[in-house]
């Protein structure tokens, strides 16, 4: 399901193609059970402790301290579930084309937390409100993951919660060029997650996550929020995890001591 807007009239891109960069090996990890994707499950999972570990690879940009963490503006996202007769679905935005940060990318409702805002849960739901129109009435709260440093700066909560029946969306064209929805099962199927690496002209590596669906191509720190949400659940049903579920043993995706030499994502 999509609720398309009207093109701006000039388009930003990234300063690289994120769609064409060379593909690394990576870990496979094990499929969840279908249980796992249903909306009991989930909210029952958030409502009791699950000992698990963000995404090995980008490990560090949840790690918090540092002067990258003094000077970073907190932000927050939803991630909208939506049941549908087929099983649940995440709504997904694609920003305006002109928007400073992202421009053009794949991401969930959601932005800068405000003064006024009550931390990032009314952050995110208020974001929500301006971009696609959904009323906080319409949001149930499911949970929280961890806070994201991206490498633009932000410090990004993700606030899960599903959209109840009878939500409406009217996107403000200023911000949104599309609303679409995606199947959780798609989403949160590994085989689907391709690991891509970046040089960039000074010669420093950069690693992201990447999801295509149909047309789309979800990739970066929204990807990482999706990874994340499937490690959290694969703990929740005790799969067994990978340690170190990223890059296979690559001596051009390494630095010193084998260490991952990509800054976050």
């Amino acid at each position: 399901m999509s609720y398309r807007m009207p093109e701006p009239g000039s388009r930003r891109t990234a300063s690289f193609d994120p769609q064409v960069q060379p593909v690394l090996p990576s870990v496979p990890l094990p499929a969840l059970p279908p249980e796992c994707l249903r909306l009991d499950y989930i909210r029952e999972a958030f409502q009791r402790p699950v000992d698990w570990q963000v995404e090995p690879l980008f490990a560090q940009a949840f790690a918090p301290g540092g002067p990258s963490y003094a000077q970073a503006r907190q932000a927050a996202v939803l991630m909208p579930l939506v049941q549908r007769e087929a099983g649940l679905h995440v709504l997904f935005t694609r920003r305006a084309a002109h928007l400073h940060h992202h421009a053009g990318q794949i991401s969930f409702p959601g932005g800068r937390i405000e003064s006024s805002d009550n931390g990032p849960v009314a952050a995110a739901l208020r974001e929500t409100r301006e971009e696609i129109g959904v009323e906080r009435r319409f949001v149930h709260l499911i949970g929280t993951q961890p806070t994201l440093l991206t490498t633009t700066g932000f410090l990004m909560t993700p606030v899960v919660g599903e959209l109840l029946p009878g939500f409406h969306i009217q996107a403000d064209e200023a911000e949104v060029a599309e609303v679409f929805e995606v199947p959780l099962a798609v989403l949160l199927d590994p085989g689907r997650h391709v690991l891509h690496r970046m040089e960039s002209s000074l010669g420093h590596g950069r690693c992201y996550f990447a999801i295509p669906w149909e047309s789309h191509f979800i990739w970066g720190a929204t990807a990482i929020l999706i990874r994340n949400f499937y490690h959290f659940l694969a703990a929740a049903q005790g799969l067994a995890v990978p340690a170190a579920a990223g890059v296979l043993d690559d001596q051009s995706a390494s630095g010193p001591a084998g260490q991952a030499a990509f800054p976050r994502p």
